[in-house]
């Protein structure tokens, strides 16, 4: 069969199936009598491939086999005709399964120890769910932990062919991933004066014995002062009643001293009458 004859029943053929096809499955589609070899089929795959430059979908080759697909350029506009939003994954499980992509086959306390927390298992059941790792094995150490590995569903769904059309890990940590990208401004430092930062964070007993003793000397001083000011009262309200009881002896002493002679003047008076 010609390739140009070939070519119709291939395309067809990707569009017709509801998963990718490999070469040898197209090849299935044909009887002996029709003598289609698999370097056929591969040939009119490239054909077809050519023939999608320029237009709106791709014909791509994944882990699974050959597909026509939307072209990326395009999607944006595609995907308003689905109701169905994408999910949105945290970045702890994406930290998580780049993971196990890069350093396969890995267990969960490796991953952990390289991400410093601990993996929840959500994360882990959420990875299996969608069918995008899988056990491959135990680690022969004590506990037997499991051992993940990716599945040909992770290439298919990041549109790999196999795993060493992962790009660098460089050009990762330069990416900045849509879902987590937010700008951070940074905010005006404001500090309140006698309150610590961080109510919850506990002061040095150092600081807080110095505090203790400022007030503690601040508190003396203050009563020092009361008593004193106190002292000074109590002396100036003495100094008030004596200065008081001079002055009325003062005036006593002074009447009887201006009566005294009166008398005198009047018995004087009497004898020379």
């Amino acid at each position: 069969m010609q390739i140009e004859q070939l070519k119709p029943i291939v395309e067809a053929a990707l569009l017709a199936a509801s998963q990718p096809m490999t070469v040898a499955q197209l090849g299935d589609l044909f009887a002996e009598t029709d003598e289609v070899g698999h370097e056929q089929i591969a040939r009119a795959l490239e054909s077809l491939a050519a023939d999608c430059e320029g237009r709106g979908v791709e014909l791509k080759e994944i882990a699974s086999g050959f597909r026509y697909q939307v072209r990326q350029e395009v999607h944006p506009w595609i995907s308003r005709m689905w109701t169905e939003k994408p999910s949105r994954y945290s970045r702890a499980l994406l930290e998580t399964l780049a993971l196990i992509a890069y350093r396969q086959p890995i267990t969960r306390p490796e991953i952990e120890q390289i991400r410093g927390v601990v993996v929840s298992t959500n994360i882990v059941k959420t990875l299996e769910e969608r069918e995008w790792i899988r056990v491959v094995g135990y680690r022969d150490v004590p506990g037997k932990p499991a051992l993940f590995g990716t599945t040909r569903a992770f290439l298919d769904y990041f549109n790999l062919k196999s795993l060493d059309q992962l790009p660098p890990l460089s050009e990762i940590r330069d990416m900045e991933d849509p879902q987590m990208g937010f700008e951070q401004t940074p905010l005006p430092a404001r500090i309140i004066k006698d309150l610590p930062i961080d109510p919850d964070e506990e002061s040095p007993v150092g600081e807080e014995t110095t505090e203790a003793d400022e007030t503690g000397t601040e508190t003396a001083e203050r009563t020092t002062d009361d008593a004193a000011g106190h002292e000074a009262a109590a002396a100036n309200e003495t100094s008030a009643d004596a200065a008081s009881a001079s002055d009325e002896t003062e005036t006593t002493t002074t009447a009887d001293e201006a009566a005294a002679p009166a008398d005198v003047d009047h018995d004087a008076a009497i004898k020379h009458s």
